[in-house]
């Protein structure tokens, strides 16, 4: 079963569609026993970084999620739930994430002619090819919506990266954790792809 945390931060109904689409059932959940049960974990997220870690706190769902990357289980994380697994946000100021990968999530500067969000298609370019990615070629193109990107400590997780005036790190792979800026559920067959991957590994 793969469970989709709720903390009330995200597009919940898309990702668990897009899921049933490649056809795997998905449960909406913040049940930390549903958690425990679960053999896939999904921590999608739309919204302010003070904000989503606050609800899990809040929900109690800290812990559940460390464990269940701790004990191996599946991991993905999307968008939001991406940078909520790092050390630290500056969004808005200094806010502690899960601390599962060392590093920071930091505001894009960019060149004149670039507008912050970053939002609409644009390609990522392997670094290395997590199993979430078979059958996706390089510079496949997904659906990007952000201010904020991570930059890990360890530049070996980096698994793909995506120019935006300057490269940025655009998903990331650490055994069993996997993870996207981009949102898989937005982006067509390449995102559907993955998501497939991701519920038959």
């Amino acid at each position: 079963m793969i469970a989709i945390i709720d903390y009330e931060m995200g597009n919940l109904r898309s990702v668990q569609k897009a899921f049933e689409h490649v056809g795997h059932s998905a449960t909406i959940t913040s049940d930390a026993a549903v958690l425990a049960d679960a053999e896939k974990i999904v921590l999608p997220g739309v919204g302010a970084f003070r904000d989503a870690i606050a609800a899990l706190r809040v929900r109690k769902l800290i812990e559940p999620i460390r464990a269940a990357v701790e004990a191996g289980k599946p991991f993905l994380g999307i968008c939001l739930g991406l940078q909520l697994l790092f050390d630290k946000s500056f969004e808005d100021g200094e806010h502690d994430g899960l601390g599962l990968l060392p590093g920071k999530v930091v505001r894009f500067r960019l060149a004149n002619g670039y507008k912050v969000p970053h939002m609409g298609w644009n390609q990522v370019q392997f670094r290395q090819r997590p199993p979430v990615f078979e059958g996706i070629a390089d510079n496949a193109h997904f659906y990007f919506v952000h201010s904020y990107f991570v930059a890990p400590q360890d530049e070996r997780i980096v698994a793909t990266q995506t120019d935006y005036s300057t490269p940025f790190c655009s998903s990331i792979w650490q055994d069993n954790l996997y993870a996207v800026q981009f949102h898989p559920e937005k982006s067509q067959s390449a995102g559907l792809r993955l998501l497939k991957n991701f519920a038959e590994i």
